[in-house]
């Protein structure tokens, strides 16, 4: 791929001496939502991580609007990694049971250095573009529901103004009703932006509904 996009060029993942994605190929271009399916255990999840900058591959590499990335998470500038975000299936396993929603939603902008007044204000910005009302913002997750928490959750996601937001079977644990108020939220930041949006997904509905091409992980490999 050349130009723009987030893409994965040949991507090997090994855990254990057992190879977990093996030379992927795979790309997102800029306002493009691109649907992502295969089974449980075929490696999905750990493409996503790749792709949002987390986890290095063993063999292959990630390009990020046409550069190859080296390094990952706090090894890479801020202007970098923050241009991929991501949304996981479970809230709780992604959040700290400690902070509040808002707090939540303000850890990104804090970790950049962002001035703590204008951490909150975005924050609070954030909070009204998901729906979360006031007296929810100061609870913290044990006193909200999954839908609540996924929804503080895809805030914190978008704090940075992500070019490519990628969702990680995001959905598959909320209701009917939260799953499409997340699914309109998502796709007016994408119309706003132009973001390059990822969906793994299960759920081939929802990618036929959804996704503007939908690819199986297994016709990702690169032959050769």
């Amino acid at each position: 791929m050349t130009g723009g996009g987030l893409a994965a060029h040949g991507v090997s993942v090994d855990f254990g001496g057992q190879r977990v994605l093996d030379r992927v190929d795979l790309d997102i271009a800029p306002g493009e939502t691109v649907g992502l399916r295969g089974p449980s255990g075929s490696g999905k999840s750990t493409l996503a991580r790749v792709l949002a900058l987390l986890h290095p591959p063993d063999t292959g590499y990630v390009t990020l609007d046409g550069q190859p990335v080296d390094g990952v998470r706090h090894r890479l500038p801020a202007a970098v990694r923050t241009r991929v975000a991501i949304l996981f299936q479970s809230p709780r396993a992604a959040t700290d049971p400690r902070l509040t929603l808002a707090d939540i939603i303000a850890e990104p902008l804090r970790a950049t250095g962002t001035a703590a007044e204008q951490a909150r204000v975005r924050a609070a910005e954030l909070a009204d573009l998901v729906g979360l009302t006031t007296d929810l913002r100061t609870r913290r997750p044990h006193a909200v529901s999954d839908g609540q928490l996924q929804r503080a959750c895809l805030a914190r996601a978008l704090a940075h103004r992500p070019a490519y937001l990628l969702c990680d079977e995001a959905t598959a644990m909320l209701d009917a009703s939260t799953q499409a108020h997340l699914a309109a939220v998502i796709s007016e930041y994408q119309r706003g932006s132009n973001a390059g949006v990822l969906l793994v997904s299960h759920d081939a509905a929802l990618l036929t509904r959804w996704a503007s091409r939908a690819v199986d992980l297994a016709a990702t490999r690169r032959s050769g």
